[in-house]
């Protein structure tokens, strides 16, 4: 009889090594790798003959197209980022920090589903059913129909979801604490996590529930287990933000049945999370319109215009290597930023300490906000506030070019419904409004960008000297 053959598999990043090693060469991980059996339980062990295949019917492209069916929740912001509400036999992964708000919004989402007639089942495999009580009570959910257990092994969950009327929502919190009989391993290793989640995914497409799985993140911020689990379902939400702060934000990084790219806004309450239907208002709340350095970016995050302060401190250093620390923004970017500056615009920043934050905790990631930046850190050096109801969005090249983005529409539409009257946007923008009530100033370069805040600081001086 053959020997049993042993895999080693790091439950970081789930690379297979052919033996035990200290740190994981891919992911640079320590500690690590665990001894696995390959097959698992999954592939029938060796020695067993496949049998024989059918023949599956073939269609073409062309035919009607049918929106797939959707539950919506009630709650708006969870539907946007869902894109529309949970669409049923579809299975969502959910990660986030400990203790940002997960199981909340789920309570308050099953809650929901369930005052509208649906059957939920909330099975915890992290807290007792009393804990999951609490929490309901404190929420204001413990009047619903929700169903409640407290079970980590799959097929007694697989068994329970089976009995009586088809759930129409199942959660899963989480499914690092999930395990098979099937899998030799320790619960949340690589093999039980592929194993639960697969099982979980076969459930919701046969019975066409919806299924909304709970996932741990890594330091990275990354959700712990292999990647394939994220390939694996249909749609991959982050619930994202910063304890320091009483907003959260779902964001969205993959739908198979709706547009990516999409955020729902909370806030934070003791009475659980509100939704915020204005973010813009939320991030502009404490901003000191006086202050120099500071620049109100408009952006997009989906189909959601969302208009954000960026705040730049240029000081004199008195280190040998000036510091550049940046937050909510890609420190490689303001990095560019500051060349382009030196080498186009002869702003000397060589022997200044930079520092850029992104107000309220938010997180920029579309270069759109170059323009914002660079306004906000030549402000800060002229030491001259910006207007106070100017917007600023466009990506900066290399060359010192200021590029258009899209949106620019929605982005101005924004504005001025927030109250703004100016912007500053690149030149060859398309899809400008008709009939706006905003003035807006179009630069084809960043040194015209520079020559305006330093006019604007000359024809200043000029007043004073007047009076």
């Amino acid at each position: 009889m053959a020997k049993a053959r042993t895999q080693f598999i790091c439950q970081n990043c789930g690379t297979v090594h052919a033996r035990w090693v200290g740190k994981c060469e891919a992911c640079g991980q320590w500690n690590t790798i665990v001894e696995e059996d390959p097959m698992g339980g999954i592939g029938g062990g060796p020695g067993k003959t496949p049998k024989k295949g059918r023949p599956v019917a073939l269609t073409t492209l062309s035919g009607e197209i049918e929106d797939a069916p959707r539950i919506q929740s009630g709650i708006s912001e969870l539907d946007r980022a869902t894109g529309g509400g949970f669409v049923r036999g579809s299975a969502v992964l959910i990660g986030g920090d400990p203790g940002i708000g997960k199981s909340t919004v789920l309570m308050q989402a099953a809650a929901a589903l369930s005052r509208r007639k649906h059957r939920v089942i909330y099975v915890s495999g992290e807290e007792a059913v009393a804990q999951v009580r609490l929490r309901a009570q404190r929420l204001g959910a413990a009047d619903t129909d929700v169903l409640l257990a407290a079970e980590t092994n799959v097929e007694d969950i697989l068994a329970t979801l089976g009995e009586g009327k088809r759930p129409d929502l199942v959660i899963i919190d989480s499914i690092q604490t999930l395990w098979s009989d099937i899998v030799d391993s320790a619960p949340g290793t690589v093999t039980q996590v592929r194993t639960g989640v697969q099982a979980m995914i076969r459930f919701a497409k046969q019975t066409g529930a919806t299924v909304v799985l709970v996932g741990h993140v890594t330091k990275e911020g990354q959700i712990a287990g292999p990647r394939v689990v994220e390939h694996m379902v249909d749609a991959v939400l982050y619930f994202e933000g910063d304890r320091g702060h009483h907003y959260r934000i779902l964001r969205t990084v993959k739908n198979r049945f709706g547009p990516t790219d999409e955020i729902g806004v909370f806030e934070m309450s003791d009475k659980g999370l509100r939704e915020v239907s204005n973010p813009s208002e939320l991030f502009l709340g404490e901003r000191n319109a006086k202050s120099p350095g500071a620049a109100v970016f408009a952006g997009m995050e989906g189909t959601r215009p969302v208009l954000v302060e960026v705040q730049a401190l240029v000081a004199a250093t008195s280190l040998g290597t000036p510091r550049r620390a940046v937050v909510g923004w890609d420190g490689a970017r303001l990095s560019m930023i500051l060349a382009v500056l030196e080498a186009h615009c002869g702003v000397r920043l060589g022997q200044h300490d930079v520092y850029l934050n992104v107000a309220g905790g938010y997180r920029i990631s579309e270069p759109a906000a170059d323009l914002a930046v660079a306004s906000a850190l030549v402000s800060s050096l002229a030491g001259l506030a910006l207007p106070s109801d100017c917007v600023y969005f466009g990506e900066v090249s290399l060359s010192g070019a200021i590029r258009p983005v899209a949106h620019t529409a929605q982005r101005l539409k924004e504005a001025e419904k927030l109250g703004f009257s100016q912007a500053v946007l690149p030149s060859a923008s398309a899809d400008l409004p008709k009939g706006n009530g905003m003035s807006w100033s179009e630069m084809e370069s960043l040194p015209d960008l520079v020559a305006r805040i330093a006019g604007s600081k000359g024809a200043l001086k000029q007043a004073d000297n007047d009076d």
